[in-house]
């Protein structure tokens, strides 16, 4: 258990520091601003949509901490050319992830390497860090104009 909580922490700080898909994406058709007032995390998700409403590419600029940065990194390695259906399949696994309770059981295996994620349910405080680029990019997604947030 001890090494997988380290290969799960090794992921995130690689994503940290070496963020994917970081910055802005000038062919992007939808652009949403999301913030998370209690840890300070604002960032920007860039999406080029394709007539199917699907993810075509995605990109993401902002600052925050290791947990939302890593977040958005793994997010947008995954949802790119997913359709907005998958998309919103893989919001609700990935919510779930974050969310359920200690003991619950959880299918982490569909999302991938985004199950370095299942301890922050442990830290309740810690899954809008998790969950802010998400919320984001479904803002983007709906075109709402609307800034995401955590509250």
């Amino acid at each position: 258990m001890d090494d997988l909580r380290d290969l799960y922490q090794a992921t995130i700080l690689d994503h940290n520091k070496r963020p994917r898909n970081f910055g802005e994406l000038a062919t992007a058709n939808r652009v949403a601003e999301g913030n998370n007032p209690l840890c300070g995390d604002q960032l920007r998700v860039h999406v080029r949509v394709g007539s199917d409403g699907g993810v075509e590419d995605i990109a993401f600029e902002g600052s925050g901490c290791a947990i939302s940065t890593a977040s958005a990194s793994l997010m947008t390695e995954f949802v790119k050319n997913l359709s907005r259906d998958e998309v919103d399949g893989a919001f609700e696994a990935f919510h779930d992830l974050v969310t359920r309770g200690p003991g619950d059981e959880v299918e982490p295996r569909s999302l991938n390497k985004l199950a370095v994620f299942s301890g922050v349910r442990e830290y309740p405080m810690r899954v809008k860090c998790a969950t802010l680029a998400w919320h984001t990019l479904r803002a983007a997604l709906d075109n709402s104009g609307q800034t995401a947030v955590t509250e």
